[in-house]
């Protein structure tokens, strides 16, 4: 099924090919290739290939979407606009991804879901990967927070504890649980890094404790990775934990607590890899933290509905309850456009997600996700009909 696009892209033909000629040199400097990763060139196999898989020259973003009601679940091509039909299994109220699969929780257990579309880290670039979307099985409890690397994805449960998935077997569809750790834990420079009860430690993947970092977390209920290190959400405010040249075998952590016992910060939201965090803040305003700073900075936007951050350069976008889409200056907080973009009162569930060109909101009243340029006033790039009720939405490929 193709979605009805409303609104057509604005990329140019030339951007593209340009975009396509930078990241192709890119891959071919790794020694990488367009062949299916299950056959790859035994002198040149592609950096973070899976078997099955095809690497590409641009970011493969991809949508899963998801019905509250569990009818369906399709996953949006942003670059054909092609959409994977994938049939509903019960309710789903919440949803997080790691960069390719999405987690689709609901009735105590979590779905997942490959979106087919993923990115690989390496050196100064990044190395795209597409496959084909579908269902690999399910885990129980509800999952709220999802972190990768290339060994293990960890899931964090709202029972607050964290399961580890055998990420190989993972790429490969299956569901391998490896262990539970209690308190969040995510995946760090080889590492896990766990807030917990105790406060912050370090331990190896095999269990073995690092370093226990003596920061302060009360009630650490979420978790973002950015260029500067891994930043938990706590009761006073954040801690950042960085690899650095410190003490404890070299990471270091640094409690950044809210100002003037600012509200506590609700999930944070980021475009992927960035070191600027926004979310919402208490009942009439948001967040933006920039980690490089320790800085907290409070937009005040009235009642947020979602909230998500672009980058050190980029604005903070506020989606407000009565469906106005707000961008502020990050490090200020001052209003810099508007947008009226859902009709009404906004639902639980509707989310902001980001990458480096354009946001994306669902709109579950219409059965539509709009593609907006940030960069540009806010201004509707797209409009997609999707089929299905948006309930819930994860963005991948980056």
């Amino acid at each position: 099924m193709t979605p009805h696009v409303t609104t057509p892209a604005i990329r140019s033909r030339a951007a593209t090919a340009f975009t396509t000629v930078l990241c192709g040199l890119a891959v071919t400097a790794c020694g990488g290739n367009a062949e299916p990763a299950g056959q790859p060139d035994s002198s040149a196999v592609p950096h973070g290939h899976v078997d099955g898989a095809e690497e590409a020259a641009e970011p493969q973003l991809r949508l899963v979407l998801a019905d509250a009601d569990g009818r369906g679940v399709h996953v949006l091509d942003l670059l054909t606009e092609d959409v994977t039909e994938l049939p509903g299994d019960g309710r789903v109220t919440g949803a997080v991804t790691d960069g390719r699969f999405a987690f689709l929780a609901g009735q105590g257990r979590t779905r997942v879901v490959d979106s087919g579309g993923w990115a690989v880290a390496h050196g100064d670039h990044h190395h795209y990967y597409r496959t084909r979307a579908g269902r690999v099985g399910t885990l129980d409890g509800t999952v709220t927070g999802a972190w990768s690397d290339s060994e293990v994805t960890a899931l964090a449960r709202d029972d607050g504890t964290t399961v580890l998935l055998d990420r190989e077997k993972l790429d490969a569809g299956e569901v391998g649980e490896r262990e539970t750790v209690d308190g969040v834990a995510v995946p760090y420079e080889q590492h896990l890094v766990v807030a917990g009860r105790d406060g912050i430690t370090v331990r190896e993947r095999d269990g073995g404790q690092v370093a226990d970092l003596g920061a302060a977390c009360r009630e650490p209920e979420d978790a973002a990775v950015t260029n500067r290190g891994v930043v938990f959400g706590c009761a006073g405010g954040a801690v950042l934990v960085d690899a650095g040249d410190g003490a404890d075998g070299g990471f270091v952590g640094e409690e950044m607590p809210y100002p003037d016992g600012g509200p506590r910060a609700g999930a944070f939201r980021q475009r992927p890899g960035s070191g600027t965090l926004g979310a919402v803040a208490g009942r009439d305003g948001a967040w933006s933290l920039d980690t490089g700073e320790g800085r907290w900075t409070r937009a005040e936007s009235g009642p947020a509905a979602a909230v998500t951050a672009t980058g050190a350069d980029g604005p903070l976008l506020v989606l407000t309850r009565d469906g106005v889409l707000h961008a502020y200056d990050a490090g200020t907080g001052e209003e810099t456009a508007t947008a009226t973009l859902l009709d009404g009162d906004v639902p639980d569930g509707v989310t902001i997600a980001a990458d480096t060109e354009r946001a994306y909101v669902n709109d579950p009243a219409a059965s539509t996700v709009h593609e907006i340029d940030y960069h540009d006033e806010l201004r509707v790039a797209r409009t997609f009909d999707v089929g299905v009720t948006p309930s819930r939405f994860v963005e991948t490929g980056r």
